[in-house]
């Protein structure tokens, strides 16, 4: 299947399912049709999902480890390091300034009465966690047993083993070459593995798509929709404008020809909300498309898709500042310091699954003094904007892995 047919078959895909999505939510949800529909898109949607997540470890494991080895093969471990790490935490900073700038001058939520989501609060049971429990957890979660975190999906422990490994199969030299020869093969098998499935694309993103604008509570949203407005603006302000910036300014890449070639894994992003599960797309994009070299890329991504998340950084800042407008504390500087740094810490440690920023978002609000069970307010609202938030985030890994190549190929 062609470039050019199957990014058409997705943009088919995602107009489907804007229409039949609205068409669904005009009517009744307990009617047959409503509920035999929405059935239907589901077993599609998490079909999708799932293809997506078989592949999903292997390919992390496999890609990290065999990066490693290729970037140590030609001297360049160190400086990739060096330029892929000061780009994540410099675009996290930049996003969570812009969120708190924003905040601070419009300030959502100043004219809302907190009482109207007095019974939301009451039924949430966020857990709180301080700042002690959240660095343990973080740390205990970075070395755990590869092959549970494997069978359970611990994207974070699998990503320190591969690292570990990859450098282990350096330091061995050639009494391990077998072995790194057969993670090469696998890595390959894998990347045809994610071609067959990319087929389904058009269909999962459709179903999903369909799921989401069917099931939304827009009566909650609508009396949140300065919030909503703020966060996808700033958000969107973030990945149109900042992050293309720093590419052309650094490889003289063109916005248009980034959004064209990375175009079927910001769309997946936008449908999956998951960094993680939209990772195997976003390989493909990143290495057929925008030209990165595969050491490069099969490094940097895996690596982005679990520490790199722009948009959820920036999303916590808006969202603490904005419960602190409904509850009434006005938050002096040093607070929004602790905002700033607590929000990139947290967004570090975020999973790249659906709603993983409503995760870590309890420590942001406790570590300023304000209620935590106030995630209430935002549950109804979050898996809409995850979904900007998330192609943010992927694209942020995109960017970063064009910009890490660039200083590469300088020295």
């Amino acid at each position: 299947m062609t470039r050019t047919s199957l990014n058409s078959q997705i943009a088919l895909g995602v107009l489907l399912g804007i229409v039949v999505g609205v068409g669904l939510a005009t009517l009744d949800q307990t009617t047959p049709l409503a509920i035999q529909s929405l059935y239907f898109v589901g077993l599609i949607s998490t079909l999708f999902i799932d293809l997506l997540k078989m592949v999903l470890v292997p390919l992390v494991f496999t890609s990290i480890v065999v990066g490693v080895a290729n970037l140590q093969t030609h001297q360049q471990i160190n400086r990739v390091w060096v330029v892929t790490i000061t780009y994540f935490i410099l675009t996290m900073i930049l996003a969570i300034l812009l969120g708190l700038f924003v905040t601070n001058s419009l300030r959502p939520g100043e004219e809302l009465q907190i009482a109207m989501f007095q019974d939301i609060m009451q039924a949430s049971e966020a857990k709180q966690m301080t700042w002690q429990a959240f660095f343990a957890q973080f740390l205990h979660s970075l070395f755990l047993n590869p092959l549970a975190a494997m069978a359970q999906g611990q994207i974070l422990a699998i990503v320190v083993f591969a690292l570990i490994f990859g450098i282990a199969l350096v330091v061995g030299g050639n009494r391990y070459t077998n072995i790194l020869n057969l993670m090469k093969e696998l890595l390959e098998l894998i990347l045809m593995l994610v071609n067959w499935i990319m087929r389904l694309a058009p269909f999962g993103i459709m179903a999903l798509l369909i799921q989401l604008i069917a099931t939304q509570d827009i009566e909650l949203l609508m009396t949140l929709i300065q919030f909503v407005y703020v966060v996808i603006g700033t958000t969107l302000f973030h990945g149109l404008v900042i992050l293309p910036l720093i590419l052309f300014l650094t490889t003289r890449t063109t916005p248009i020809k980034l959004w064209k070639g990375a175009r079927e894994a910001l769309i997946t992003a936008l449908a999956t909300s998951s960094s993680a599960a939209t990772l195997p797309v976003t390989l493909r994009c990143v290495e057929q498309y925008l030209h990165v070299k595969p050491d490069v890329a099969r490094f940097v991504l895996p690596v982005g898709a679990t520490m790199n998340m722009d948009g959820t950084a920036l999303y916590e800042a808006i969202a603490a500042l904005f419960i602190a407008n409904l509850v009434g504390v006005d938050l002096n500087l040093t607070q929004q310091l602790i905002i700033f740094f607590t929000a990139m810490f947290a967004a570090i440690g975020a999973p790249g699954i659906p709603s993983a920023g409503m995760i870590t978002m309890a420590m942001v609000l406790q570590a300023v003094g304000l209620p935590v069970e106030a995630i209430a307010i935002l549950l109804p609202i979050d898996r809409l904007l995850d979904t900007v938030r998330t192609m943010v985030n992927v694209e942020g890994d995109i960017i970063g892995s064009m910009v890490v190549q660039y200083w590469v190929d300088k020295t």
